[in-house]
């Protein structure tokens, strides 16, 4: 497997049950007791940045039922992974733009630390550290799909598009029978066997439900040593974990901006194309925004392209979406990923631990539905993310704990999934969640 840069350890020899059993022992107390969460808040120099996101309260949630929670607290929030929580920057962006366009009108267009014409580029610095490359490489435009379709390809409709057979022309990969999880040996000799026959690699960085983070270099490589065009979904990859885009040669990459990236729903998305094929990979469909900026307004109908993935931009930035973006990724450019990471490692590793001690009281006690994480317990394989399994109880569970105010969500056949993200989520709300769990499990209300 690969090594840094690709992943963070909480130190070079520590891994997170460790530290969360020697934080115990410097207590005196069981690594399952508050003491141990309050201890690792008070040691996590990024805590602050809690204080720059709204945490919903439990009386706004719809589902929430009183007679469990206290109204004012915050809710346990794990639900970064589909929609990131509101960096309170937003509204102060989102007022600026909306006083100068009231002011000015169209003047806005070339004025002001946003002006509208170049809003995407005004913040595309702040993307670079988050997926490792330049800012030649990077555009920000559309949404996630749309992006797809403009690089690709949005897999299915494409090759119907192109009068292809979509059970002849795309090879899907499943794990093995009877397991949840993709073996990195089997991704490997896939495209060993069939590569010479394949022309473009679309992988999730990090895959939806199961929240397995894959080998994106070793994809890559293998993939490009046969000749295919190797390119990543990134949707719950980006903000999440380290990426290194231009030095691993992904050849291009999409993601959203409303999950780990807080732009809110609908945001911003984003794209990427290595500089190597600035001059060779040209846009199949092309948009006026595409055209050089110092000629763009000549409007006589002669296509000056922008080299890379900005020729691949069709229209005007979404100005009001570039408020959202540019909140949150200043959020990020001071916390920096690499810290977030090593952050984001021993809180889900805490996370884990906790299920742990439950499961293993559990079987020992003959009582309460099991709970099963598919997710990778290797910290280099997954994110924030771990997915539970329930089984049969899988639903009600997930009623339960929202009625508790833990904000989560389930995705069929068996999982529900939980985010802790390292910028806003805490271990004290790690240790509350996996109580709430525990409660909801030996309740009488679940049965398996």
């Amino acid at each position: 497997m690969f090594r840094a840069p690709f992943v963070m350890e909480t130190s070079p020899l520590e891994l997170p049950a460790d530290r969360v059993q020697r934080t115990a022992a410097e207590l005196n107390c069981h690594p399952a007791d508050e003491k141990v969460a309050l201890r690792l808040d008070e040691e996590d120099g990024l805590r602050h940045f809690r204080e720059y996101f709204y945490i919903p309260k439990m009386k706004d949630l719809p589902p929430i039922d009183l007679s469990f929670v206290n109204k004012d607290d915050d809710a346990i929030y794990f639900l970064g992974h589909s929609l990131g929580l509101q960096p309170k920057m937003v509204k102060t962006y989102l007022e600026e733009e909306l006083d100068k366009w009231a002011k000015m009108g169209a003047y806005g267009h070339d004025v002001g630390k946003r002006p509208w014409i170049v809003g995407d580029e005004s913040i595309v610095g702040l993307m670079k550290d988050l997926v490792g490359a330049s800012e030649k490489e990077i555009a920000l435009m559309n949404a996630l799909t749309v992006n797809l379709h403009l690089l690709l390809y949005a897999m299915e409709s494409q090759l119907q598009l192109h009068g292809l057979d979509v059970e002849k022309s795309m090879r899907m990969i499943k794990p093995r029978e009877g397991e949840e999880i993709l073996r990195m040996e089997d991704i490997l000799e896939v495209i060993e066997k069939e590569g010479d026959s394949i022309a473009v690699i679309l992988f999730s960085g990090l895959q939806f439900y199961t929240g397995q983070l894959f080998n994106i270099p070793a994809i890559t490589k293998a993939g490009q040593a046969k000749g295919c065009f190797v390119g990543f979904d990134l949707a719950h990859a980006v903000g999440n974990v380290e990426l290194h885009l231009h030095d691993w040669g992904v050849d291009f990459a999409c993601w959203c901006s409303y999950k780990y990236l807080n732009s809110g729903a609908g945001g911003l998305g984003g794209a990427f194309v290595h500089e190597k094929h600035a001059y060779t990979v040209k846009p199949a469909l092309v948009g006026w925004f595409g055209h050089e900026l110092s000629t763009r307004f000549k409007m006589d109908n002669k296509l000056k392209l922008i080299p890379g993935v900005s020729g691949f931009r069709i229209s005007n930035p979404p100005i009001l979406l570039v408020c959202s973006l540019h909140a949150s990724l200043e959020i990020f450019q001071q916390a920096t990923i690499k810290a977030l990471r090593k952050k984001s490692i021993l809180l889900t590793g805490y996370l884990e631990y906790l299920i742990k001690l439950y499961c293993s009281r559990q079987k020992a006690e003959k009582r309460g539905p099991a709970v099963n994480i598919i997710t990778p317990p290797n910290i280099e394989e997954r994110g924030c993310q771990l997915t539970l399994a329930f089984s049969r109880t899988q639903k009600d569970v997930f009623e339960e704990l929202h009625k508790r105010g833990v904000v989560c969500d389930k995705r069929e056949p068996h999982g529900i999934r939980v985010a802790p993200v390292p910028l806003y989520n805490s271990f004290h709300d790690v240790y509350k969640f996996v109580n709430l769990l525990t409660s909801v499990l030996d309740s009488e209300e679940i049965k398996d």
